[in-house]
């Protein structure tokens, strides 16, 4: 059965003189924004100009933290858990939350981000602190998570913290046959334009599969497309047209 998906997206990652994606365009085109926080991108200005791009197109703004990776872009692993990871998350979805509320809007979800996004899959600790660390923030805040086999864990730990879960999948990403993302060094990790407009409309569809046939278990709430993809303007909006036909 074909759900109706948010259509998020990775932005706000320009940092000083450094400009990466053109949030301007795709801003309109877009339900939900993940706003970087400073962690792997993203400095106040930036963040400002999301915001109110984002209040003025009448989009849902979530704080998109990570590891403190600014030359790695949030995509090295470190081990930091616990107290400092929660203060970590807290500083950032503060920093953007607080800019946000001088502007009349605020903060309603959190993604974590590159390493950050995928140690939460394999250690069940990390887990916990970021689910910690969102439901301290306020009572509604949501944890978008990616969108794999409903993990009895991953739930029963959300509904110990009293935290409402989004699960994502990604239309600009490939995925190996257990629902993970192929990593980006790997080939067929990005996809083209045309691929993942495919890809979306299969998701949607709930009937994602390997290039040999086997369905893959990705039951989705939100969609996400990366501004840093190539052509993402295009793709976004390839998927936009396509998701509005079906």
């Amino acid at each position: 059965m074909t759900q109706r998906l948010i259509l998020n997206c990775d932005m706000g990652e320009s940092y000083g003189a450094w400009t990466m994606g053109d949030d301007e365009t795709i801003m309109p085109l877009i339900d939900a924004a993940n706003i970087a926080c400073g962690g792997h991108a993203g400095d106040p200005g930036t963040m400002r100009r999301c915001v109110t791009m984002a209040r003025r197109h009448n989009k849902e703004i979530g704080a998109h933290v990570s590891y403190p990776d600014l030359q790695g872009f949030g995509r090295r692993a470190m081990d930091i858990r616990g107290a400092e990871l929660i203060d970590l998350i807290h500083h950032q979805i503060g920093g953007l939350d607080g800019i946000a509320r001088t502007h009349g809007t605020r903060v309603s979800f959190v993604k974590p981000h590159g390493a950050l996004y995928h140690a939460m899959l394999d250690d069940q600790q990390i887990l916990s602190d970021v689910m910690r660390a969102v439901a301290s923030w306020h009572a509604d805040l949501s944890l978008v998570v990616l969108a794999t086999p409903r993990d009895r864990k991953t739930i029963q730990l959300a509904i110990e913290h009293g935290l409402t879960l989004r699960y994502e999948a990604f239309a600009d990403r490939g995925y190996t046959s257990r629902g993970l993302l192929i990593p980006r060094d790997k080939p067929g990790a990005l996809l083209t334009v045309e691929e993942a407009t495919n890809q979306a409309t299969a998701i949607a569809n709930n009937n994602l599969r390997t290039p040999k046939g086997k369905r893959i278990p990705v039951s989705a709430d939100t969609l996400c497309i990366h501004s840093d993809s190539p052509g993402a303007v295009k793709m976004i909006r390839a998927i936009r047209s396509a998701l509005e036909k079906m």
